[in-house]
């Protein structure tokens, strides 16, 4: 494998369902994620893209969304 097919393998886009996301990343229950989707206005989540509608399909970036969820911890404070 060349460097530019190991480049594009780790810049991946993977987008997962709610369900999927929570099958893959237990300590994100889906009612919790249906919680953040439904205020992703007002908690930053569309302003990171970490959502994506495609029709009424739902779907979650997960680079993005741990992204966003990095971008949550203030130290503590």
């Amino acid at each position: 494998m060349d460097q530019l097919q190991k480049e594009a393998v780790q810049t991946a886009i993977v987008y997962l369902t709610v369900n999927q996301f929570s099958e893959k990343h237990p300590a994100f229950t889906r009612g919790g994620l249906r919680s953040l989707i439904f205020n992703e206005n007002q908690n930053g989540l569309t302003k990171a893209g970490a959502i994506v509608r495609i029709g009424r399909k739902v779907l979650i970036d997960e680079g993005k969304f741990f992204a966003w969820v990095a971008a949550q911890n203030h130290g503590g404070k």
